[in-house]
């Protein structure tokens, strides 16, 4: 990648944030459920919530959609390349950057320690990707996680908004975990096995191996809290943790 191609990418992680400080700017405005009103750690969650959520339609139907239309990609995940795979890497980096800087500006760093962690990871990933050009067919596969998101997200906003239709929350119980099967186990552990028996342990490929197994391992702890929660919640009583109004975080 030539410097003229890094500076573009910059200008379009850039934009990319400002994208998603905009789409906050219309969540600010737009009505709120009777239960995130008047309570400001719930009402900035529901913003926040509302911004993840767009990010996870756009993102995760654009790899989708890339990889389906382009699977030759999957032959090489090391050096294959798209214009599209590049140009959603850096959608997705300026995310993450919005997303941090808004749980640090809002005083949430606390409460949303792990997303922190998560992000920086991202980040931290998603640059290296784009400054050298490779694996981005590998962060591609891990972007369909936000299909699963979509889901997961509609989750917490009913939760958030004690919606009156269990069925409605019990229909997308089930789809949420079919699609956590699906767009984030799956993967994940594809590219897990992927990058043990074929990626060098070194420079770039060791960074990003270390990425990926710490990745699994917040992956399949929140797996593990989504099924007591939702499957098993004799067993998630007594696990609760506290957000900034006292109420249990919805992370869960």
């Amino acid at each position: 990648m030539g410097p003229g191609w890094r500076a573009a990418s910059a200008a379009l992680v850039g934009g990319s944030v400002g994208l998603f400080a905009g789409l906050r700017r219309v969540a600010l405005v737009l009505p709120r459920p009777e239960a995130v009103r008047n309570r400001p750690g719930r009402a900035w969650r529901w913003r926040n919530l509302l911004v993840s959520f767009a990010h996870s339609v756009l993102a995760g139907l654009w790899a989708l959609f890339s990889l389906w239309h382009s699977p030759e990609l999957l032959s090489d995940i090391q050096d294959g390349y798209s214009i599209s795979g590049h140009l959603l890497v850096c959608f997705s980096s300026g995310y993450f950057i919005h997303d941090s800087l808004d749980i640090i500006f809002n005083h949430q760093s606390r409460s949303s320690w792990e997303y922190l962690v998560h992000h920086a990871m991202a980040i931290s990933a998603f640059l290296s990707l784009i400054i050298t050009g490779r694996f981005l067919v590998a962060a591609m596969l891990l972007l369909l996680v936000e299909v699963s998101n979509i889901f997961l997200t509609i989750r917490m906003l009913m939760k958030m908004s004690n919606v009156p239709s269990p069925t409605l929350y019990e229909a997308n119980k089930y789809i949420n975990l079919v699609m956590y099967f699906a767009f984030r186990l799956a993967p994940q552990a594809y590219l897990t096995w992927y990058f043990l028996r074929y990626v060098e342990v070194q420079g770039q490929g060791a960074f990003l191996t270390a990425n990926l197994l710490l990745l699994d391992a917040m992956i399949l702890m929140y797996f593990s809290r989504l099924l007591r929660s939702d499957f098993f919640p004799s067993l998630h009583k007594g696990s609760v943790r506290r957000d900034v109004d006292g109420e249990k975080f919805l992370i869960d």
